[in-house]
């Protein structure tokens, strides 16, 4: 029978969230439930309740989070109660043309539950990139769980569900960064800072941090930055020129999402280097670029989508080198909160006093 949790609700448009009670089916054919450890605050959970994803109201916010699958539904075999696991938003359907061609990080046809969670009165809900994970127990496909090493504490686990594995990727899959790159990173949020530790993990020997708040900046260091330039005050593409040999980075990436700084990234990289963006731009932004120069420079300019990852492959893969201590996860982590907390997390993390806020759950 179904279960009433509590979960948080984006209700209205710029509207502070609520924590209220949700009503959780039991999981149907190719669903699951699972029992939420911890949940990191995204941006896109902001962007959710400031409308800029779409208007489908109210919404049921969360999607990086890990925990532990507590019922399956007919025809599941993937994962069984009690495995423990990460989330993820792109359950990929192995029959697209992009999976069918062996590119399933492309798959466009990715699956979600088809039950709804709804409020005590019948309200649909629409879960936060079909996951919905600020709250005890969400509803998902089966395919949005990946069971990893459950020695991994949740609080860092999770944070793969998202953020730190769409920087990771835009470095290491996206990017191809390989040993004795050179490598520029604009914006040293979460994002950011995962493509720096994922630059670092691939062995890049020049990592150059961008972004116009020194503490960042400061923080950028931990993951393994080389160079830091503060953009406020120094030209930096003549910066990353200046400590490239005058050549530019191999490969610049845009953790902003904003057209001035995708243009530096643009100007900043070598010839025939890679630009990638992984920022999230405005729908009414625009690009301008010398046409001739996308001709004349060569390379690629690529976009990276949840770091192009697979999550079957990379999350088993990630978590080995956490446990190793190769990748320090739990640097990211710059508190932990309850589930009543994550309205005043949103405010911290848009004064960019905090890499990851993580709701605990009990």
């Amino acid at each position: 029978m179904s279960q009433v949790v509590r979960g948080v609700i984006a209700r209205a448009k710029g509207e502070p969230v609520t924590v209220e009670n949700v009503v959780v089916p039991d999981p149907g054919p190719g669903e699951a439930v699972v029992k939420i450890q911890a949940c990191g605050v995204c941006h896109t959970d902001l962007h959710y309740r400031e409308g800029g994803i779409n208007d489908e109201f109210p919404f049921l916010l969360g999607h990086e989070a890990a925990g532990v699958v507590e019922s399956v539904g007919e025809g599941v075999t993937n994962v069984a109660p009690g495995d423990y696991v990460i989330l993820n938003w792109r359950a990929v359907c192995g029959n697209c043309r992009s999976c069918l061609k062996g590119k399933p990080w492309y798959c466009f046809s990715t699956f979600n539950a088809d039950q709804k969670m709804t409020l005590e009165d019948g309200t649909e809900l629409s879960p936060a990139l079909g996951i919905g994970a600020f709250i005890e127990k969400t509803l998902v496909h089966s395919g949005q769980c990946t069971p990893v090493d459950p020695e991994a504490p949740a609080t860092a686990a999770g944070l793969l569900g998202c953020g730190v594995m769409a920087g990771l990727g835009a470095a290491i899959n996206t990017g191809d960064v390989g040993r004795g790159d050179s490598v520029a990173v604009f914006g040293c949020g979460g994002v950011g800072d995962a493509a720096i530790a994922g630059a670092y993990l691939a062995g890049a020997s020049t990592i150059i941090a961008v972004d116009i708040d020194d503490t960042k900046l400061e923080w950028a260091k931990e993951f393994g930055a080389t160079h830091t330039c503060n953009a406020n005050e120094t030209d930096a593409v003549e910066y990353i020129q200046s400590v490239t040999d005058g050549n530019g980075a191999d490969v610049c990436i845009d953790a902003v999402g904003h057209p001035e700084v995708y243009q530096q990234c643009f100007q900043a990289r070598d010839l025939a280097g890679t630009v990638v963006l992984v920022g999230v731009p405005n729908p009414e932004m625009k690009l301008e670029l010398p046409f001739i120069e996308v001709f004349g420079r060569g390379g690629a300019l690529k976009s990276s989508w949840y770091g192009d990852c697979l999550p079957s492959r990379d999350f088993p893969m990630l978590i080995d080198l956490y446990r190793q201590g190769r990748l320090d996860l739990d640097r990211f982590v710059s508190e932990t909160i309850g589930i009543d907390g994550v309205e005043e997390a949103f405010h911290k993390m848009e004064r960019g006093e905090v890499l990851r806020s993580v709701v605990v759950i009990d």
